[in-house]
């Protein structure tokens, strides 16, 4: 199991560069830059691949509107070249209130955007000319389109790996099917790793049904806080587990329309009717605080590793036997590396 961690895309981003080589030195495996709105990953991948070594980079992640098809798989190419094939090309679609409000563009087909993103950039990697025909991408440009002038092209550089791993950032049932067909890694997000099957996994098992076997197993990141010591025990415990509240409860509740929230779904399917309801309605009246204090806290016990060693040790055989092989961790108390470095020594344990 490899070990990743996000960059925050509001934080200061140079002082966290110089945090990752430090958990570079001591470890780390892959590091995720985010975009949203903020200033773009792709920039940012390229000062870490000039800042670290041997980590893994990874968009975590760019979404599929900005951006054409080819001009991703030139992005692919431009990053792997630049970190010497430590390029992982993670793709999502946002949402309408991003893509629309920010970029301007309608947010349509996302499913079948992103499973044409993915082929195009396979293609494009392999040096092949662009010749793609989709329901949401046309390369080159049909006849009767445009100047008519548009012919097939291949790229021009030999990239430093002709199979570049795309990661797929997907939640609803078509998509998450899509994903364990076409995609080599899925990028969840609210993992709970004993009950995750309740909400993805008929969707998973149709998809990987349909993959293709040279594309291997299909990888699983999954996101958690990390505390460990025999002092994150009761109230202490809670303490760590309560810094999740406000984002549970922005994504629950204030993500998306009333009636189109796709986190939200997602806490339903978990069970947590009543709770995932009672949140959106507190968040969208404005009683934010509130919300997040009606965010359930076995939830958020089951969703993280915060505990003693021989806790977070037997919890993290649920997260290998979900098939989980990279854990993206937020290390939280006074030696996050510290942290890290016993989490990596947990997981070799275990």
């Amino acid at each position: 199991m490899k070990l990743g961690m996000s960059i925050n895309y509001v934080g200061d981003f140079h002082s966290s560069v110089e945090k990752v080589i430090e958990y570079e030195s001591a470890g780390l495996d892959i590091v995720w830059v985010a975009e949203a709105y903020s200033i773009d990953a792709v920039s940012q991948v390229g000062f870490l691949a000039a800042k670290t070594k041997k980590i893994e980079i990874g968009t975590g992640i760019l979404n599929v509107y900005s951006r054409t098809a080819a001009a991703i798989a030139q992005t692919a190419a431009g990053c792997d070249y630049v970190s010497n094939g430590r390029f992982i090309l993670g793709l999502g679609a946002s949402g309408p209130q991003v893509i629309e409000g920010f970029h301007g563009v309608p947010y349509e087909k996302p499913m079948k955007r992103i499973s044409e993103y993915i082929d195009v950039t396979r293609m494009t990697l392999k040096r092949e000319p662009v010749i793609y025909s989709g329901k949401t991408v046309q390369i080159p440009l049909p006849e009767g389109t445009g100047t008519g002038l548009g012919k097939p092209l291949k790229l021009i550089n030999h990239p430093v790996r002709n199979e570049i791993p795309i990661w797929w950032a997907s939640l609803m049932p078509l998509s998450v099917k899509e994903t364990a067909k076409s995609a080599d890694g899925w990028l969840p997000v609210f993992f709970v790793p004993d009950e995750f099957q309740k909400v993805w996994g008929d969707d998973l098992k149709a998809g990987t049904a349909l993959r293709d076997q040279d594309l291997g197993k299909l990888s699983i990141a999954a996101s958690t806080t990390v505390a460990i010591g025999e002092e994150f025990v009761n109230e202490t415990a809670e303490r760590v587990l309560d810094r999740q509240r406000p984002t549970t409860a922005l994504y629950w509740g204030g993500m998306g329309a009333r009636d189109k929230n796709f986190y939200n779904t997602i806490a339903q399917k978990y069970g947590y009717e009543a709770e995932a309801i009672e949140i959106q309605d507190l968040y969208l009246d404005g009683q934010k605080d509130a919300a997040a204090a009606a965010v359930p806290g076995d939830f958020l016990q089951r969703a993280n590793l915060v505990g003693p060693a021989s806790y977070v040790k037997e919890r993290l055989g649920a997260w290998k036997e979900a098939g989980v092989n990279v854990l993206n961790i937020t290390p939280v108390g006074p030696d996050p590396v510290g942290t890290m470095g016993t989490l990596r020594q947990l997981i070799e344990d275990a």
